[in-house]
């Protein structure tokens, strides 16, 4: 992974102290609140509900174990023992208190970590696969650019004050499992052929996004030699900054734009505007991409053949849920599940964290992932390993054998702790977990994407949810809007509403009649969204509504008489 080098520490620690200044003119009173929030928002640094909220970036998912046993302090010393790893390659902590924040900041310095554009109308972390560089499908390993993307974009002055935030992820696999197509900047890489050989370049997509108006994002360029993904990049947020909506927060998003505008003119107008920056300096040269590349070698991989693993019924499942093909041989990718029934998904303690640590040592050459499903990788895990990590994963609590099943759920912090949420998340999703507690219905039911989100701004991503979950605020209550069909990868697509919200208490029986409907109808192997797109809607929705009417028609009654 990146090591930072004089530059990138200068940096980081002149930053610590900026910030730290910034505070103590906060305290002493010489920065009001309304001064002081733009500072903090550009270190991560938010107020939600309870308490502040402090959000750490890891770029492109990449952490090592000394990275992941700093967080693991610093959730120890200035927090409630415990960290949320979020949908956006990022570790929020959600007690800190402000007048520790430069403390805290200046302790992730030491391991080449900060909070830099966690936050605020710039470019945000840049997102990738978690299973880049080691994935059987790759084409191209995205990481040395999706690194070169976050050098050029951290405190570009140019593009420090958006009309609103800005989210790039990129994808090097056959199979997108980056949701590129719901990006404000989707980068597929791809190889071309030509007179000289095989090219490499960009598919560039642009203007998705969910929030309050999901929409999937728009090709803009087919094909973008990988040298010019810089410049380009840039013609595309010049032609956002210059025409993006600044009067409205609601329409400031660029897919609001590119839907305005159209897809052609918006292409037309970035062609125009790349034409003063094609072939400039911004360019890229295979000097400065190796100069990084050389950063994500492969490490020191053993000959290994294919193994033959312990027959042990719970361990053969935890390996077909929890690992993930390889593409040199005896070895597998390994996910850790923080979706345990009954803890908030996505929450790590700090006695976990150094757990994983001492397992990325032992077993994967230091170095881990973080899944945009909130989830912790294991990357190069030799498969004559993995009963081992098996049993010291289920010692931690991390061996929940429930990767791409119902319960490994997607799910925001919602109304516990956010002040934009208009309902909770994680008590609707510890209640649909312990309704489907049991791990061979599980099994039986298969592959299904649950996402929650306590708002419209969707960092549950519930739109692309096999089943999305909604909480919406209906009369001053707690209610819960479902969609269906949502899904991301190379087909991804928009879930649809089904139609009125529930309330709290009903939604594990709502997800029990979707199930049940799916299990009545489903063809042998026939996995949920197979079923749902032959058979339509309306079955669901059927079933799910059965009753209501009856009940209105009743109520109608009893108050006309």
């Amino acid at each position: 992974m990146y090591k930072y080098d004089a530059i990138d520490r200068q940096l980081i620690n002149e930053r610590v102290e900026q910030f730290r200044d910034q505070v103590r003119r906060w305290q002493s009173g010489e920065l009001t609140n309304d001064e002081f929030r733009p500072l903090r928002l550009q270190n991560g640094l938010y107020v939600q509900r309870h308490a502040p909220m402090f959000r750490i970036a890891v770029p492109y998912g990449m952490l090592n174990s000394a990275q992941l046993r700093k967080l693991a302090f610093v959730a120890r010393t200035y927090d409630r023992d415990y960290g949320h790893f979020t949908t956006r390659h990022n570790l929020q902590l959600n007690w800190p208190k402000i007048e520790d924040v430069p403390d805290i900041l200046a302790h992730l310095a030491e391991v080449e970590m900060h909070a830099i554009q966690t936050s605020g109308n710039c470019i945000r972390n840049v997102t990738t696969d978690q299973f880049a560089g080691v994935a059987a499908d790759e084409v191209i390993d995205p990481r040395p650019l999706a690194e070169i993307l976050r050098q050029w974009s951290t405190f570009h002055p140019e593009f420090a004050f958006l009309p609103r935030k800005f989210k790039i992820a990129i994808s090097g696999t056959r199979e997108d499992r980056a949701v590129t197509w719901f990006h404000d900047i989707g980068l597929h890489l791809q190889e071309q052929d030509g007179e000289s050989g095989k090219t490499i370049g960009f598919r560039v997509i642009v203007g998705g996004g969910l929030g309050r108006t999901p929409i999937r994002g728009q090709i803009v360029r087919e094909f973008l030699p990988w040298q010019h993904i810089l410049t380009y990049s840039e013609a595309i947020l010049r032609v956002y900054n210059r025409f993006g909506r600044r009067d409205n927060a609601y329409k400031a998003r660029i897919k609001i734009l590119v839907q305005a505008l159209g897809v052609e003119e918006f292409a037309r107008l970035v062609e125009e505007e790349w034409a003063h920056l094609k072939d400039g300096p911004a360019t890229l040269t295979q000097a400065e991409y190796d100069r990084v590349a050389v950063n994500f070698a492969a490490p020191a991989y053993e000959k290994l053949g294919e193994v033959e693993l312990p027959a042990e019924k719970a361990f053969a499942k935890w390996v077909d849920r929890n690992t993930h093909p390889h593409k040199v041989a005896g070895y597998a990718a390994v996910t850790l599940s923080l979706k345990p029934h009954g803890i908030a998904p996505g929450d790590i303690t700090s006695d976990q964290m150094d757990a994983v640590a001492d397992l990325a040592d032992r077993y994967s050459f230091g170095e881990l992932r973080i899944s945009h499903e909130q989830n912790v990788i294991l990357a190069d895990v030799k498969q004559s390993d993995l009963y081992e990590v098996w049993q010291k994963a289920k010692a931690a609590g991390l061996a929940m054998p429930n990767i791409g099943l119902l319960t490994g759920i997607i799910c925001c912090p919602g109304g516990d702790f956010c002040d934009l949420a208009n309902a909770k998340s994680i008590p609707i999703a510890t209640a649909i977990q312990a309704r489907f507690d049991d791990l061979d219905y599980l099994f039986d039911i298969g592959e299904i994407d649950l996402n929650i989100s306590g708002c419209m701004n969707a960092c549950g991503h519930h739109h692309v949810g096999h089943i999305g979950v909604l909480g919406v605020d209906k009369n001053d209550s707690e209610f819960y809007q479902v969609t269906l069909g949502g899904r991301q990868g190379n087909d991804a697509k928009l879930g649809k509403v089904i139609g009125p919200s529930f309330a709290a208490d009903e939604m594990p029986d709502v997800v029990d009649k979707i199930i049940k409907v799916y299990i009545e109808n489903r063809h042998a192997d026939e996995r949920f969204l197979d079923t749902l797109d032959r058979i339509g809607i309306d079955p669901f929705k059927n079933r799910v509504y059965e009753g209501r009417a009856h009940g209105k028609a009743k109520a109608a009654q009893k108050e006309a008489a």
